[in-house]
């Protein structure tokens, strides 16, 4: 029953959202926000637990405002979400701004392929949809598998919309991290969000001064196929979402593969984190994240 009701309210998302006034739907995320971040419930007290890592400096005055910015920002992603595949071509030049667009476009014109990684931060969908849109590179992305089943159907529909090739995570016969190497030899991109692994097979890093885990998936990838590596970070100001391409992070020159794609997914997390410490805001880590924090839970 439960299933079937977040099905139905997404769906009535996407089918009557889109249609508000775009300042009637901006207030009314707002209000969604605030008032969850009233309730303190626990995505709001975990976003809190997360930030603290990110500016121990803050009192919980500080942090409290911080975790108020941040949660109208998540809504604002879901707000964009819904209403986005209503978006022009122009709207989507207006709204997106992206430096180091060229470093993707040497990797792509020299047939060496890309990996794109990204933290969950500002909108990663729009992000995507500039892409397809704007600079003309087709890729291919993973979505985890949703319950219920109608519901990861939408949102795949949702991507594909938007110009994605859409791979499930999980449940299919495909080889998923196959499919996506031979996408990356044929010269194509692949957009992965990279800041979060909590299974065994995610590689060991320090953020912000603590153990957790990230994915082996992108470094791996790029290691494996001689795709580039471009770590982004993406924010909002004001109006518009800005994302900054950095420059590729490199294999060591020694040690086996594995050695090789773990010091690659430190360095994209040691990027990720300047960015995220430099627009706290627009981090959208409402889960526990930190080993410490699993740890104590279980």
């Amino acid at each position: 029953m439960k299933e079937r009701l977040t099905d139905s309210a997404y769906a009535l998302g996407w089918a009557v959202l889109k249609h508000l006034p775009e300042p009637a739907a901006r207030g009314l995320f707002n209000r969604i926000a605030d008032t969850a971040w009233r309730k303190r419930g626990k995505g709001v007290l975990q976003l809190e637990a997360n930030l603290r890592r990110v500016r121990p400096e803050a009192d919980e005055a500080a942090l409290q405002e911080l975790s108020r910015a941040g949660m109208r920002s998540y809504l604002r992603y879901w707000m964009e979400s819904f209403r986005l595949p209503t978006w022009s071509s122009a709207r989507l030049a207006e709204n997106v701004q992206v430096k180091g667009l060229e470093q993707l476009q040497e990797a792509m014109e020299a047939g060496r392929g890309a990996v794109i990684a990204l933290p969950h931060m500002g909108n990663w969908d729009l992000a995507g949809a500039w892409v397809a849109t704007h600079v003309g590179y087709p890729f291919t992305t993973v979505a985890e598998r949703l319950k219920p089943e109608s519901l990861f159907d939408r949102f795949v529909a949702y991507r594909e919309g938007l110009g994605m090739e859409v791979l499930p995570l999980t449940g299919s016969d495909v080889s998923v991290i196959g499919t996506l190497a031979r996408r990356l030899r044929s010269g194509r991109l692949v957009c992965l969000v990279g800041d979060r692994d909590l299974s065994e097979a995610g590689i060991p890093v320090d953020f912000f001064g603590e153990a957790t885990r990230m994915p082996a998936g992108p470094a791996a990838l790029a290691v494996r196929t001689g795709a580039a590596l471009l770590p982004v970070t993406l924010w909002y100001d004001g109006p518009v979402m800005r994302a900054v391409i950095h420059p590729e992070v490199l294999p060591p020159e020694d040690g086996d593969q594995r050695t090789k794609t773990a010091a690659m997914v430190q360095a994209m997390a040691d990027v990720w984190a300047d960015g995220i410490r430099e627009h706290p805001e627009d981090w959208h880590m409402l889960q526990k994240l930190w080993l410490s924090d699993l740890k104590g839970a279980r």
